[in-house]
């Protein structure tokens, strides 16, 4: 097969975490990978500023490291050209790799709530179970995108398939802790709306299937019918995208 891989970013045009997008890229570009971005429309995509500036992002946010590689995304021409998933002659499917970040900032619900987007993944999804050339990972609420996907029959892409997320405890923590100066940042949806966990559990055939830690080590998950790779939030994305890269490579010259 003649070429690099291909590997598309899927983005809101702001709110990403800086660290899942930036470090993933990274390591995607280092091993050697033809790295797209998509937004709605073809937007320019930005990250998080909270994630990168001030006390909050000195405090909660992404390491010097990590800013570095997001300033050095920004500039690169594909991040500054996204293809545009709204476009009819728009698919998925000219991709070995499909990545999805997550992100707190509101904004990230325009690729979790978009009805096109939802329509390229359920398409794309089924065509990784194993075995196959292609590849799908997320972390945070970039699972939470990937769930809201329905195949014909109403259900999931996830459905049949096993993946962790944020934790639920994890996210109900950080929201109470930040509360009195962050307000409802860390519920993307609001105060008093399911947290991510959740919402990906009501989505698989069993809740057994949802794999948790709340251990501080870098923790990933790799489905065994799909090649699909999860994570559950920035401390896990250099794991989660240096294993993807693995797979990706296994799959790839198979």
């Amino acid at each position: 097969m003649a070429g690099p891989p291909k590997a598309l970013i899927l983005m809101a045009d702001y709110g990403h975490d800086p660290t899942e997008t930036a470090v993933a890229f990274t390591i995607f570009k280092d091993a050697g990978f033809d790295v797209q971005f998509a937004t709605e429309t073809g937007n320019a995509p930005k990250c998080d500023d909270r994630m990168l500036y001030g006390v909050t992002g000195r405090l909660l946010g992404a390491s010097k490291k990590a800013v570095e590689q997001y300033h050095a995304m920004v500039k690169d021409p594909a991040a500054q050209k996204p293809l545009a998933w709204s476009d009819p002659s728009f698919s998925l499917l000219h991709y070995d790799l499909l990545y999805f970040p997550g992100g707190h900032e509101k904004s990230v619900r325009q690729t979790i709530d978009s009805a096109s987007l939802q329509r390229h993944v359920a398409e794309y999804f089924p065509q990784t179970r194993k075995p196959s050339r292609k590849t799908v990972a997320a972390i945070c609420h970039g699972v939470q995108t990937l769930s809201s996907a329905t195949l014909p029959d109403g259900k999931s892409v996830l459905h049949d398939a096993t993946t962790t997320a944020l934790p639920g405890a994890m996210e109900s923590g950080i929201f109470w802790l930040t509360r009195p100066f962050l307000g409802d940042y860390y519920k993307t949806y609001g105060k008093g709306t399911d947290n991510v966990e959740t919402i990906v559990k009501k989505r698989l055939d069993d809740p057994k299937q949802y794999k948790n830690s709340l251990g501080p080590r870098p923790f990933i998950h790799e489905d065994k019918t799909y090649n699909y790779i999860s994570g559950r939030f920035p401390p896990d994305t250099a794991l989660l995208a240096k294993r993807t890269v693995e797979l990706v490579k296994q799959v790839y010259q198979s």
